[in-house]
């Protein structure tokens, strides 16, 4: 659970639901192939393991700040600097806009490309 306390009271979010909603916005943007698990599972594990939607996304709190590490992957031949820089923006756009939790930080992680 992600606990910010306010003027008002306590605000509760299940990290569950911050996982969700920055994967559904990172998959709405252009040029991102999927997302990338930061601790991959090795050997057999790996091959009869099915993705999980949020994996590369890891949700941090620092004071009543919200910071948000992604792991992803991007298409071949895209401008990798246009592609991080419109992730940073809608998805601290949308989590305060949800939630009205203010996000610190958004750190992206390229790692990988994919061809089409």
């Amino acid at each position: 659970m992600v606990k910010i306390e306010n003027h008002l009271g306590t605000i509760e979010v299940s990290r569950e639901f911050f996982t969700s909603l920055v994967s559904a916005t990172v998959s709405g943007c252009f040029g991102v192939a999927g997302m990338a698990d930061p601790n991959p599972p090795k050997g057999l594990k790996r091959l009869i393991t099915k993705p999980d939607d949020s994996r590369g996304v890891v949700i941090r709190v620092q004071g009543d700040n919200l910071v948000i590490d992604l792991h992803i992957e991007v298409t071949y031949g895209t401008n990798i600097s246009a592609i991080v820089k419109s992730i940073t923006h809608k998805v601290c756009y949308t989590v305060e806009d949800v939630t009205g939790i203010h996000v610190a930080a958004v750190n992206v992680y390229v790692d990988g490309l994919k061809n089409s």
